[in-house]
């Protein structure tokens, strides 16, 4: 039996790179699964069982009128839904995950008068809750390991939801967040408000959110001032007030929140100057600025008359920076996609065997997923490697090759749900 790596170590470090296939899905689609033989799928549903007799499943409200949802391991590696289901009652679902162990299990975001009707105009559509799934693969510059990559999806879930609670106003108790199970979130906004939107004013918040389609002439634009007893009025930059919140008051703190950073650096005038139209006199000028509390408070409601005369687009750039650096990114077909299923909090994700997990908003900024979403034990299991991985779980780096191998349950169950491994040593 060879050698199990669990530490940081250089092999494990230059195994980075070539360890994606080991990341699993978020989509409907099971993923990874070239093969999984029988023993596999008998152990895997063994231990899903034993999760499903116990767990904690966090349903919707009005379960009765959710389609349901579910891809079984029997039909591995085939994704094959099973939807059009209905349940009358908490314990019914419950019952049905224990007794029939999916792979996957999904609800529906819509409520429907007929909601096991076999098709969807059968069914009758009466609101849908509003969706948003940020997933790494829909992310640009996402890194290459699954470590980093949660990481990288979680500042964007915490983007999102600063945009839902702050610029939308939705109270924090109708916002559900949950970890996917994969490599993303979910935010379901459960709210009557909401319920009746259609599709083209779902993708019109995600425009806003991504900060999409609006003008940046409405908040740069020049304007006048003065003119009055008896004075020419003067044209001065356009400058948004941190009170106007939404756009305008993200643009106004990003902006100075940059300047007030660059100004107390050694190299302050170096980067200004890199600035078009910013030469030495004007950067000191700046920096001086910014090193005045009164002149930063002038900012803050929008005056920048206050400011030295300032022929340069640097404004433009930073107001294009905040859109860049503030907006989410979040996948406009599913929220757009009002008879859309998403995974059910509890659940367990069929691609990594690690829990989909209900957050509280406040605790999502400390989250870990790689420790926080695995249910399984440390026992040791027996497996067979079909091809080297690498991945970081409880705290641990694991780099197994390929050959016969003893893993943590939750690593070695990580590993066959993504069809790297099978059960046993044969």
């Amino acid at each position: 039996m060879k050698e199990v790596i669990i530490k940081p170590c250089p092999s494990y470090i230059n195994m980075k790179r070539s360890i994606q296939h080991i990341i699993p899905s978020t989509g409907v689609g099971v993923g990874g699964h070239d093969k999984m033989n029988q023993k596999t799928k008998r152990f895997l549903k063994l231990k899903f069982q034993e999760y499903y007799n116990s767990a904690s499943i966090h349903l919707p409200p009005e379960l009765a009128s959710r389609e349901w949802g579910f891809i079984s391991f029997d039909q591995m590696p085939e994704t094959i839904m099973r939807r059009h289901k209905s349940f009358g009652s908490p314990g019914e679902m419950r019952d049905y995950l224990s007794a029939m162990v999916p792979a996957h299990a999904y609800h529906s975001v819509a409520y429907y008068e007929y909601p096991n009707a076999p098709n969807m105009k059968e069914k009758h559509w009466q609101g849908a809750d509003l969706i948003f799934d940020l997933d790494a693969d829909h992310l640009p510059g996402a890194p290459e390991s699954y470590a980093d990559m949660l990481e990288h999806v979680k500042e964007e879930a915490l983007k999102l939801l600063d945009f839902l609670i702050n610029d939308f106003g939705i109270a924090d108790n109708n916002i559900t967040t949950v970890f996917s199970g994969g490599r993303g979130y979910h935010f379901h906004i459960i709210n009557s408000s909401v319920r009746t939107l259609e599709s083209a004013e779902r993708r019109e918040i995600v425009d806003y959110v991504s900060g999409r389609g609006f003008d940046m002439k409405h908040i740069l634009g020049k304007k006048h001032v003065g003119g009055d007893a008896g004075r020419e009025s003067a044209q001065v930059p356009g400058f948004p007030s941190e009170e106007e919140g939404g756009w305008p008051g993200r643009i106004n703190r990003y902006i100075i929140s940059y300047l007030s950073d660059v100004t107390d650096q050694e190299n302050a005038i170096k980067i200004l100057t890199d600035f078009e139209g910013i030469g030495k006199i004007t950067a000191k000028r700046l920096i001086e600025a910014f090193n005045d509390p009164k002149m930063i408070a002038h900012m803050k409601k929008g005056n920048v008359s206050v400011l030295p005369t300032i022929r340069s687009n640097i404004f433009d750039v930073l107001a294009s920076q905040a859109v860049d650096r503030t907006s989410a990114h979040v996948d406009e077909p599913v929220t757009a996609d009002i008879k859309r299923l998403i995974r059910l909090p509890g659940s367990l994700h069929g691609g990594s065997g690690m829990r989909v997990t209900l957050l509280d908003n406040s605790k999502l900024e400390d989250f870990y997923p790689l420790s926080d979403a695995v249910v399984f034990s440390e026992k040791a299991v027996q497996l067979k490697v079909i091809r080297p991985f690498g991945v970081e779980m409880m705290g641990k780096e694991l780099y197994v090759e390929e050959g016969v191998q003893q893993l943590p349950e939750y690593a070695a169950i990580y590993l066959m749900c993504r069809g790297a491994a099978e059960y046993g040593s044969y």
